[in-house]
């Protein structure tokens, strides 16, 4: 990995297969499990104490930006195709459509409650079990 120094080297992050770095996943396309494109990373959130990724925050919805709502996405969810340059999701719009949301300007609040909605939702193990 590169590291800002006092010396002006390149503050770069050189990305290994497995790593990425935060800024790139932020905009990242997301497709559904036919290769079609149904949102982007908005965000993602992270664990503190743990630093596991827990949701991906997918912007779906609108057009060009307007009028998306946020849908957080178990972390696990998540498949990274490199053929594709996104992240692949076995999902499909319909799902999307009445799984666990936000508006762009309301916000939430991710409290236990909420992510045991979100990570039921999707049937899968919360990040914290």
């Amino acid at each position: 990995m590169a590291y800002a120094t006092d010396t002006g080297k390149n503050p770069d992050v050189e990305e290994s297969h497995d790593l990425i770095a935060s800024d790139k996943v932020e905009g990242t396309k997301v497709f559904d499990l036919n290769g079609e494109h149904i949102g982007r990373i908005e965000r993602f959130l992270v664990e503190k104490r743990s630093g596991k990724a827990s949701y991906a925050v997918l912007s779906f919805g609108g057009f060009f930006g307007i009028g998306d709502d946020h849908y957080p996405l178990p972390w696990s969810k998540l498949d990274y195709d490199t053929e594709l340059g996104g992240y692949r999701v076995d999902l499909n719009k319909e799902q999307l459509e009445g799984a666990p949301r936000h508006s762009r300007d309301e916000g939430a609040t991710y409290t236990p409650e909420y992510g045991r909605s979100v990570y039921d939702y999707y049937g899968v193990p919360p990040y914290w079990i």
